[in-house]
Order: structure tokens, then sequence, then C-alpha cells
């Protein structure tokens, strides 16, 4: 295949096959990291009910960092489709090296943030200090799997970032077999290996990060993909590329940073006010529901994002409401799916955490609420990742901010000062979700994106 044909793949058209193809491995890969946390859960449930119950703090702690990259590896996917649209292909290795030096020094701030800072935080702000101590020595060993997580990531960038999504499958189910395997024999001690208990879970994701991360790399080497782009030559700190990058993405870190660590906030507000475990173990299996059932939505959302900021690099701004479209129809197609799915057996779905009747029953209404959740993300990520793809990260991120303190308002009055139930406490979403929605379409119907050139 000759280097003009190599070039115009680089270009995406916008038929559904299209959204289709970049869409399903994307939401492959990130249904492995959600289906890893959701295996932690479960073995650590027939653990113990503790365990569970904690996991909830530290398994929203450790996506705070990880939606930071994933904010970062957003806007570097932006600039990688924008120059594919625009058929730059030396122009996406220069980016992509750069970008390695910027993950490496955010993930070194957040191990050193984990020693530091974070045990002070969890001892004075966590009821009981049996959890604090069972939080911070677990994410004392999980912080580690942040470099292996970050490089993965960009990887992801690059792949969908140029029409190559496909391959992303190889490394999700390497990452997502190796976190089985290691989950059971850490944390019971089976074959041969220590029993660490919750600690255990910490270790395994760490390697099945690793194995994801490893496998990703045999791929875009075996593929030719580093040697067409220029992957690992020459990286040194460019001033320029570093600025343009930061420049795009420090929105979208500051926007997906602030969005979790808001959930994290909900969880210790959950902690603070509710009298057993159950409340907390039943929010932090709600947290999987939406990773599972959510991936998808997030997927369409990651495609939105490539093929708005691909099209306007190939001069097609007039197409841009039609992808827009086209996708938002799919994604909430599905999500209702989820739904109607998810509130047929609801209790099958609890059952599988191994934590009784009760739990089942406090569960059930809490579902409800989560599910119809879901189908308002599925349009409202749409139209905010269209707004990412147009290059307006600033946009974005005050979109977000806007958001997120409003739901922070909300969760505070209702759990703190009302201390009503968890189930009200998760009508939240429905309030993220619209408010989310409105700004992100109408700054689109503007057309005040048009002007953005990055």
């Amino acid at each position: 295949m000759n280097a003009e044909t190599n070039y115009n793949n680089l270009q995406m058209q916008v038929t559904n096959k299209q959204i289709l193809k970049l869409t399903l491995p994307i939401s492959f890969a990130i249904l492995v990291p959600q289906f890893n946390f959701i295996i932690n859960n479960i073995f650590l449930g027939h653990y113990s009910s503790t365990a569970l119950a904690v996991a909830s703090i530290t398994g929203v702690y450790y996506l705070i960092f990880a939606s930071i990259g994933f904010g970062f590896n957003n806007g570097l996917q932006s600039l990688i489709s924008r120059r594919a649209g625009e058929n730059k292909p030396g122009e996406i290795g220069k980016l992509f090296n750069q970008g390695i030096l910027i993950t490496i020094l955010i993930a070194t701030a957040g191990i050193i943030l984990t020693y530091t800072v974070t045990p002070l935080l969890f001892h004075n702000i966590l009821h009981e200090q049996q959890k604090a101590g069972m939080a911070i020595s677990f994410l004392q060993i999980r912080i580690w799997g942040l470099p292996f997580l970050y490089i993965y990531q960009m990887r992801n960038a690059l792949l969908v970032g140029t029409n190559q999504s496909k391959y992303l499958v190889m490394g999700t189910i390497a990452e997502a077999f190796a976190n089985v395997f290691f989950d059971y024999t850490f944390i019971f001690g089976k074959l041969g290996f220590p029993e660490m208990g919750f600690n255990g879970a910490a270790v395994a994701s760490i390697l099945a990060e690793f194995t994801g991360m490893f496998v990703i790399y045999i791929v875009i080497h075996q593929k030719g993909i580093a040697k067409r782009f220029s992957i690992f030559k020459n990286i040194r700190w460019d001033k320029h590329n570093a600025a343009l990058i930061t420049n795009m993405s420090a929105p979208l870190v500051f926007q997906h940073g602030i969005s979790i660590a808001t959930w994290e906030f909900f969880f210790i507000l959950i902690e603070r006010n509710q009298p057993s475990d159950t409340p907390q173990a039943i929010s932090n299996v709600m947290r999987n529901v939406f990773g599972i059932f959510g991936c998808v939505s997030w997927a369409f959302a990651s495609t939105c994002n490539s093929m708005v900021s691909n099209v306007i690099g190939q001069g097609k701004k007039d197409e841009v409401i039609h992808v827009i479209r086209k996708i938002v129809t799919l994604s909430t197609g599905i999500a209702v799916c989820f739904c109607i799915v998810l509130n047929l057996i609801p209790g099958i779905f609890l059952s599988v955490f191994g934590q009784g009747k009760d739990f089942i029953e406090q569960g059930l209404p809490v579902v409800r609420v989560i599910s119809f959740a879901m189908v308002l993300m599925s349009f409202s990520i749409i139209w905010l990742f269209s707004v990412t793809g147009t290059g307006n990260t600033r946009v974005t991120f005050l979109i977000e901010l806007f958001t997120i303190t409003l739901y922070s308002i909300f969760v505070y009055v209702v759990l703190e000062k009302l201390k009503l139930s968890i189930t009200i406490g998760w009508m939240s979403e429905w309030l993220y979700w619209i408010c989310m929605f409105i700004p992100s379409f109408f700054y689109i119907r503007s057309n005040r994106w048009r002007k953005k050139v990055i």
C-alpha cells in the first residue's frame, strides 16, 4: 500500500459504518477498565463487606487520576485527529512523543501527592479511622500503576485519532484476563501466591495495566504504526508542541479531574452520614453500573470528538451538526435498550456481589434512578465532546465547572444537611447531565466554534 493511500485512510467519512467502526473498539477499550473495577468489587464483596465499602472511596480516588489522563488524551486525540484530517502524519508522532514526557510528569505528581497529602486528608475527613487506614494502604500501592495507565491511554488516543481503533481490542483483552487472574490469586492467596486481601486488588490492577500497555506497545510496532508516525524517535522537549498540547488539554484535565473529584466528595458524604456499610457498598456498585452500561456512550463521545475534529480538518465544517446527530441517534438508542434490560433484571445484577437480601432491596430504587441517568448521559456527553472536537476546550471546561457547582450544592444539601437517602442523592446525576447538555447544545448551534483554529 503506497503512502498516498495510507494518508487518505486518515480522513474519516461521515457514515454509520465509520461511526461504528470507531466506536465498537473504543467501547470495548473503555469497558475493560470498568470490567476490572467490577471484578475487583465482586472478589472484594465475597472477601469482606468492609473492603467493598472502602473500595468506593479508593476506586473513585484512583479514577480522579485516571480521568486526568483521560482529559489529557482527549485533547491530544483532538490534535491528532485534526492533523490526520489535514494529512500531516509527520506531526502526529511529534505530538505523541511530547505527550509521553508530559504524562510522566503528571504521574510523578500523582504518586507524590498520594504519599504526602492524601494520608492527612483521609485521616481528617473520613469518619472511621480503620477505613482511612485501609484506603491509604491500598492507594499507596495502587498509585504505582498510574504511569502504565497514562501511556496505555495515550496509545488509545493515537489509534483512535488515526482511525485505527480496531487495534485497541488486543490490549484490552490482555488486561482483562490479567486482572481476573491476579485478583483471584492475590486477594485470596491462591496458586501459591500470598493472601493480600484488600491490597491484593491493588497489586492485581497494577499488573493488569502493565499487561495492557505492553501488549499495545507490541501491536503498534508489529503493525508498523510506530514506524509510520515516528513514535518514540527523537523524544525531547519541544516547546511549541508542549504548549499546543497543554493549551488544548489543560482545560479538559481540570474538567475531568474536578468532575470525578466531586464524585469522591459524594462518596465521602455517604461515609459520614449513613449508619452502615450498605449504602456505601451500594453506591460503589452503582459506580460500576455507570461504568459498564455507560461505556458505549463514552465511546460514542470519543468517536464524536475525533470525527468532529477530523471533518473540520478536512474543511467540511458544514458536516459537524450532521455528525453529531448521527452519533446521538445511535448512542441514545443503545442506552434506552440498556436501560430496559437493567430494569428487567436489577436483582440478578446486584446479587453477584454476594451481599445478601438487604443489599438488594436497598439497591433496587437506586438502579432505577441510575438507569434513567444513563439515558440522559447518552446524548449529553455527545454534545459536550463535540465542543471538545471543535478545539474550544476552555468552553468545555466552563460548562463542566457550571455543572459541577450545581451538582456539589445538591449533594451537600441532600446528604449532609437534610440527610436524605442515597436514592435521592443519586438523583444528582439527573441534574448533572441535564445541566451539561443545555449549554453544550446551544454553543454548537451558535456556530461560534467555526472561528477556532488549532
